[in-house]
């Protein structure tokens, strides 16, 4: 599981049964555990629904040649939530 500030997020997406794409160190040695699920992450709603940290701020990488993804990050732990990045949410389940 991912950090205190993260964890209520990640059990809402199992919960609701969002597949999980990947888990685990994502990009560097700065990140700790990161869970990418598929679905967009409707960061609006999200914030409106979930009392989210300080620590916890919006991530958005529209790569060019590593991918594109879009969530959440806990600037304390290093822990992330994961979905695809807004240009690739067409067709794809918005959570919440």
């Amino acid at each position: 599981m991912v950090c205190e500030h993260l964890v209520e997020l990640e059990r809402a997406l199992l919960a609701a049964e969002v597949p999980i794409t990947y888990r685990g160190q994502a990009w560097s040695q700065n990140c700790r555990e990161w869970v990418y699920f598929d679905c967009w992450l409707d960061p609006t709603a999200i914030r409106a629904e979930f009392a989210l940290s300080p620590c916890v701020e919006e991530h958005a990488h529209l790569g060019t040649h590593d991918g594109k993804e879009a969530g959440f990050v806990c600037t304390l732990c290093h822990d992330g939530i994961m979905g695809v990045h807004q240009t690739d949410k067409a067709g794809r389940r918005i959570f919440p």
